[in-house]
């Protein structure tokens, strides 16, 4: 399940690897799950925040890892992982009738990074959500988006949050 805009499309993580991750992440590290005492956790696998008293689990996600195995790509060192949550068991993922992109509070944040298709960083910019926007709604994302993909060497193009470098989604050509 995926979840759309007018013109681009926000990418959860795909289920199967959601059951890797859940296994071991992508650092080889089985995870704890807990219940979230007050919501408000990003979840990759559903592409909203955690409610209080959901259970959630914060494990090592390498998001470029799989796609470039899958296009045969050598993104080399830029093959980065870091920290994302996701539910302790299956979801049923992004809602359908989301409209929006995921995680975009009036006022933070992001950076919009572009990847070519040999999976290396070919650019990309900052993204500040303006203060009047609704949360997924008029947020300045398919304008980047737009830029992003007017280079025919964009791929793809990876969201994360700016104060700690978190994957938030990925948008694909």
């Amino acid at each position: 399940m995926t979840q759309h805009t007018a013109q681009h499309t926000a990418r959860p993580i795909e289920p199967a690897v959601l059951k890797e991750l859940r296994d071991a992440d992508d650092a080889g590290a089985t995870r704890t799950p807990y219940t979230d005492p007050e919501g408000g956790a990003p979840l990759r696998c559903c592409l909203r925040r955690s409610r209080a008293g959901e259970r959630i689990t914060l494990v090592t996600y390498a998001p470029l890892r799989r796609w470039a195995a899958e296009n045969w790509a050598k993104p080399g060192p830029y093959d980065e992982q870091g920290p994302v949550f996701i539910h302790a068991d299956a979801c049923e993922g992004p809602a359908e009738d989301r409209t929006g992109h995921p995680f975009a509070r009036p006022g933070v944040l992001r950076t919009v990074r572009r990847y070519d298709s040999e999976g290396r960083i070919v650019g990309g910019r900052l993204l500040e959500i303006p203060e009047s926007a609704d949360e997924g709604l008029d947020t300045g994302f398919d304008a980047a988006f737009a830029e992003a993909f007017a280079d025919p060497e964009v791929a793809l193009v990876h969201v994360r949050a700016v104060e700690y470098g978190c994957f938030l989604f990925e948008v694909r050509r």
